[in-house]
């Protein structure tokens, strides 16, 4: 499956958002993820949040990766 950003075109009705295709389930499991990591920032209280916030980022990338490549 091909992920699909946001595309801030965001419907509510049926099973899936028009605007980027996804179901509303998996949009809402991924707020609470990132909500997860936002919570946990602000309770570390980082002054530098572009490095953190890019260092998850690349965290997950790298797991992904390899991940897929043990596969």
């Amino acid at each position: 499956m091909k992920f699909s950003p946001c595309v801030d075109k965001c419907t509510y009705e049926g099973t899936h958002c028009e605007g980027c295709g996804r179901t509303h389930k998996e949009i809402a499991e991924t707020k609470k993820l990132v909500m997860a990591v936002v919570n946990f920032a602000q309770e570390q209280e980082y002054e530098n949040i572009e490095d953190f916030a890019n260092a998850i980022g690349q965290s997950v990338l790298k797991k992904l990766k390899k991940s897929a490549a043990v596969k």
